[in-house]
């Protein structure tokens, strides 16, 4: 059986009462008379049939069941804030997007500055998951997602294809083991990461080498960017893809160690809702995203090739 709510005047005005430890104060804050908060007083305790405040030589305080309670009430009170606040939010100066953390971290966010600076009215906010996210309980606008660019009820742009390709530190080239050919990586740690755990068997096959993999010493990551991050720090030779090593490899911190690149079928899209037009604010970040992988030379689709 639910029990029946008490009037939401009571509960604010018992709320600030109880904060305040004073009527005179509570009125102020919420712009009522003293005689009204007495009377939402009064009224609450008798929906609840106990009392809440004792009044003692002009001081206020509060009853054993009234210190019990509050913390519930204040609780219940910031959330509706909170709520609010986030309800009020929900306009064109906030643009949330989704995507993968080592796209986000190794590609995207070293590029986002120029949106901001296009577009210093839109706030973006990125959020990561390995997971595909549901724009029907998500608050998210769009996502970039990595794949074949089918997935029912979205709308997939075509964003830019990535190659696959070993690199590794510039200082494992010049130590005891070289790497002249894609034999040599026998004498190395293969470094790879679980979402693209087959690149080094599709590379090694391209180049004539079907070699055991599970008969090479190697390393496995989570996450691409760590994957990376192994590798510039010299614990082996990494498979890497182009959006999460071009920038590494432009600043030095990776080399290329043989020619071969071997073309991915898969890439980037970004994905929202078919339900819905774009707002403006996804509209302009779709623009920048779109403008920016065509400079870059990276809009070409692999199926059209």
């Amino acid at each position: 059986m639910s029990t029946r709510l008490p009037s939401l005047n009571g509960l604010r005005a018992f709320e600030a009462a109880a904060r305040h430890l004073s009527f005179t104060l509570a009125a102020t804050e919420l712009n009522v008379t003293q005689t009204a908060i007495s009377h939402q007083i009064r009224r609450l305790e008798e929906e609840l049939g106990l009392r809440l405040f004792v009044r003692q030589n002009r001081a206020l305080t509060l009853t054993p069941e009234a210190k019990d309670y509050l913390p519930g009430i204040r609780a219940a009170f910031n959330d509706l804030r909170l709520a609010t606040d986030r309800l009020l939010s929900k306009d064109d100066r906030v643009l949330t997007l989704s995507t993968l953390a080592s796209l986000a971290a190794k590609w995207l966010l070293p590029r986002l500055s120029s949106f901001q600076q296009a577009h210093p009215d839109i706030d973006v906010r990125i959020t990561t998951s390995t997971s595909l996210v549901d724009f029907r309980g998500a608050d998210v606008d769009a996502a970039i997602r990595y794949g074949r660019g089918q997935w029912p009820g979205l709308r997939s742009e075509w964003l830019m294809a990535d190659e696959m390709f070993p690199v590794c530190s510039p200082a494992l080239l010049k130590g005891g083991k070289p790497l002249r050919t894609p034999e040599d990586l026998a004498h190395h740690t293969l470094l790879s990461s679980s979402s693209n755990d087959d690149d080094w068997r599709l590379w090694l096959t391209a180049v004539g080498l079907p070699i055991n993999i599970s008969k090479l010493p190697g390393l496995s990551f989570d996450l691409i960017l760590m994957t990376v991050q192994a590798a510039m720090d010299g614990m082996g030779v990494a498979i890497g893809r182009t959006s999460y090593v071009e920038d590494d490899i432009a600043k030095g911190r990776l080399v290329v160690p043989f020619p071969l690149k071997l073309p991915v079928n898969a890439g980037f899209y970004l994905v929202r809702p078919d339900t819905r037009p774009d707002p403006p604010k996804l509209t302009a970040f779709r623009d920048w995203l779109i403008s920016t992988v065509q400079r870059e030379g990276r809009a070409h689709h692999p199926a059209t090739d």
